[in-house]
């Protein structure tokens, strides 16, 4: 089934992960989808030094398979290893992005959807196993269907039919055709999440507390140089200072410190490939103390200097 898939694949054009034209102010990607037909396919092409660096936080759903090569996906502070035809459930409460290795190159499937769209109020209570990969975790960790696991040839099937209907029909035809396939998709990922019950209850709470966090996230995108203390911050959501460190380490996936040094390197990898600013200018207009400490902080994330990121792959200091 996944030579099926690659067959429909290879008849679309996968386009370059060019996203900071859609960025807005605060760095955040908002995708707008329309309430009849609440889905979306987004096909790119990762190459090193062709991918934008940006950590994206949103309450939509998303899936996302690599079919040609390696693709590393980091959420909060968990970084997935995924080989072509691996399927990821993205933990879409948690700020991600992709890891841009040296040698990145391969064509990525992303499905983008409303749960709504899957389970509403009226819909059967059944209907709400189709949501349960998103809501359970195997062992705390993202769920990732395999290639070789059992259920990924249904995965794959599902996925070449729902390219097939989204890029080659029209109509209602074309909505029915996405939905249908979606859920043969989802169930097999349901099956792969395993057994136990999902409290409905529990999750509606953690997209309220995730939507409480969306101030001090906007603030830090705003203001990333900026030094933001944990009592500022709580206050920016309502929140105790107790409260607001266990709440942003439980839905984000990391510290706040954390968080506002993958906002920094995001902004310097954009500022060290796209501008002429001095190595100097831009640590310090990006919040660090000197050079070498943008130095240092900056080996240790992309094993190399700033220097060497900006004169390309395959550089020696």
């Amino acid at each position: 089934m996944f030579g099926q898939l690659m067959e429909v694949a290879g008849r679309l054009r996968f386009r370059p992960h060019r996203i900071a034209h859609l960025l807005d102010a605060r760095g955040r990607h908002e995708v707008t989808l329309p309430s009849a037909f609440p889905f979306l396919v987004s096909l790119f092409r990762l190459r090193t030094g062709a991918v934008t660096r940006q950590l994206t936080w949103h309450q939509r759903l998303e899936l996302l398979m690599p079919l040609d090569g390696p693709l590393k996906e980091r959420m909060g502070e968990t970084t997935v290893v995924l080989q072509p035809g691996d399927l990821l459930v993205v933990d879409h409460l948690k700020p991600h992005q992709v890891v841009e290795d040296p040698g990145l190159d391969t064509r990525v499937v992303v499905l983008t959807f409303l749960q709504e769209w899957v389970f509403a109020p009226g819909s059967p209570p059944s209907d709400f196993a189709f949501l349960a990969p998103f809501y359970r975790k195997s062992d705390g960790q993202p769920l990732v269907l395999r290639r070789a696991a059992p259920g990924a040839e249904e995965a794959h099937g599902a996925l070449a039919r729902l390219l097939d209907s989204y890029f080659g029909r029209s109509g209602a035809w074309r909505e029915a055709g996405c939905k249908a396939w979606l859920l043969v998709l989802l169930h097999a990922l349901s099956r792969a999440a395993g057994d136990g019950e999902v409290d409905r209850g529990a999750i509606l709470r953690r997209q309220e507390i995730a939507s409480r966090l969306q101030p001090v996230l906007n603030h830090v995108r705003e203001n990333y140089a900026e030094r933001l203390s944990l009592g500022r911050a709580a206050a920016l959501c309502g929140m105790s200072a107790g409260r607001f460190g266990r709440v942003f380490k439980q839905v984000c996936g990391m510290t706040l410190v954390a968080y506002v040094h993958q906002v920094r390197m995001a902004r310097a990898v954009e500022a060290l490939r796209h501008s002429t600013e001095p190595i100097a200018t831009i640590a310090s207009r990006l919040g660090f103390s000197d050079q070498s400490h943008f130095d240092r902080c900056f080996r240790r994330g992309f094993g190399c200097s700033p220097s060497q990121y900006r004169r390309g792959p395959g550089t020696a200091g």
